[in-house]
């Protein structure tokens, strides 16, 4: 630890805090998140350290090193200085159907490049997609927090009921095993619905926090677009291609993005 020099800190969080710290020789600016030694480190921050570290993208979050200290795990990440896209949103109130479309490609992108490498990230939500700050060619996106996440080459099959509830698909609440891939295309529908309306699609807007309703809404796949939130009939065709229960034919990241149209585009 001698090498970094504190910044500041930059929240907590169940699993500790996080601080941003400033490498003494090269100056850059890194992300560490510090986990109290014991029974906080389990299985879930093995899997994070194994499937997080195996993965380099650009729309990842960088992994960079683990330290042990007498008293704490910490986990070296890239630091992204625009902050979360969630408070992109809430900041705008709901994108342009090009301005979601900017960011869904991006993350496509990185979700496919996790699939590829057989490890589904579970906990899929726009509170864990950071953006870089703002260069030339416009904020990237980076998807971060892989505690959740399982390797289909090295854990068992997904069961278990995990992630955030606004963004779990059907087949996560019903307490069997399920396709952690598909899981994740269906987040990243309800953040690209998020995106768009600026609501999630499967809330009740008279009663928010009613879970049990949401919960009857996501299994029965209820949701609309607001009529006064006008959207191509191309992004409402993905979005009902995305929400569909554990349906084998739902592309999987690697080919939505191609639904979508080349980022590079």
């Amino acid at each position: 630890m001698e090498k970094y020099e504190l910044v500041k800190e930059l929240g907590y969080g169940n699993f500790g805090v996080a601080k941003l710290l400033r490498h003494k020789e090269t100056k850059e600016l890194v992300a560490m998140k510090y986990l109290e030694r014991g029974i906080k480190i389990d299985e879930n921050v093995a899997r994070e350290i194994i499937n997080h570290g195996s993965l380099r993208h650009r729309n990842i979050i960088g992994f960079k090193e683990v330290i042990l200290t007498p008293t704490h795990l910490v986990i070296v990440m890239e630091y992204a200085a625009g902050g979360e896209l969630f408070d992109r949103i809430k900041a705008a109130g709901r994108f342009s159907e090009d301005e979601a479309r900017y960011f869904f490609q991006q993350i496509i992108c990185g979700v496919a490049f996790c699939h590829s490498m057989q490890i589904c990230h579970r906990d899929l939500k726009l509170e864990n997609i950071l953006l870089d700050g703002n260069p030339a060619g416009g904020p990237l996106i980076k998807i971060c927090d892989f505690g959740y996440s399982k390797s289909s080459v090295l854990h068992s099959v997904p069961n278990s009921t995990v992630g955030t509830p606004g963004y779990m698909a059907p087949e996560v609440l019903s307490r069997r095993s399920y396709d952690g891939k598909i899981a994740d295309v269906w987040s990243c529908g309800v953040s690209l619905y998020i995106m768009l309306v600026g609501a999630y699609p499967f809330e009740d807007p008279a009663d928010p926090l009613n879970y049990k309703t949401m919960v009857s809404k996501i299994m029965g796949i209820q949701y609309k677009i607001p009529e006064h939130i006008h959207l191509s009939q191309e992004c409402r065709d993905l979005l009902s291609r995305i929400f569909v229960a554990n349906c084998a034919e739902v592309c999987h990241a690697n080919q939505l993005k191609y639904v979508i149209c080349d980022v590079e585009n």
